[in-house]
């Protein structure tokens, strides 16, 4: 698998200097728990700002204001694996100003909440979604299993410090 990660907004070079990583880490964990092999699927990242993120959300989604986490499916469903090379699975866009907020309070580290965020947007480029309650559950779920075998911790069971659900 390949993590296209733009980085638009100079400020993810010192918050997060492996973004690189994380990104790929995540969307490999992600493919892995649906089924998919990495190496088949590509995802493009724009780590922008909390102003350029507010704008695609203006565009996209009808809301002008900042978010933490967007995507953009490239299949209204998933195909199975493609049959050579690699596909476009879909663009993600992950807000500096508003993720390193959420992070501080709920009091975990930037790459742990980062990872979740491109974790959640990944799942949404495979088909998840929280438009309902029922999906929403089962979405978290997903997640928790994901992050759980990646020795990060339920960021929906955080008490009072409990992370916001992403793209809300």
């Amino acid at each position: 698998m390949t993590v296209d990660t733009i980085v638009e907004a100079p400020g993810w070079a010192d918050a997060l200097p492996d973004l690189d990583h994380v990104a790929e880490t995540a969307a490999r964990a992600a493919l892995l728990a649906e089924g998919h092999d990495p190496d088949r699927w590509e995802v493009c990242l724009l780590a922008c700002d909390d102003a350029r993120i507010a704008a695609l959300n203006a565009g996209f989604r009808g809301r002008a204001a900042p978010t933490n986490v967007l995507s953009w499916p490239a299949f209204d469903a998933v195909p199975p694996d493609p049959p050579s090379g690699s596909t476009h699975l879909g663009d993600l866009a992950l807000a500096l100003e508003t993720t390193c907020a959420e992070a501080r309070t709920a009091s975990i580290s930037l790459k742990d909440h980062a990872t979740h965020l491109i974790l959640h947007g990944c799942l949404h480029l495979l088909g998840h979604d929280h438009e309902t309650v029922d999906e929403a559950e089962e979405m978290e779920e997903t997640e928790r299993r994901i992050l759980a075998g990646l020795g990060i911790a339920d960021p929906y069971n955080q008490g009072d410090a409990r992370e916001a659900h992403p793209d809300g």
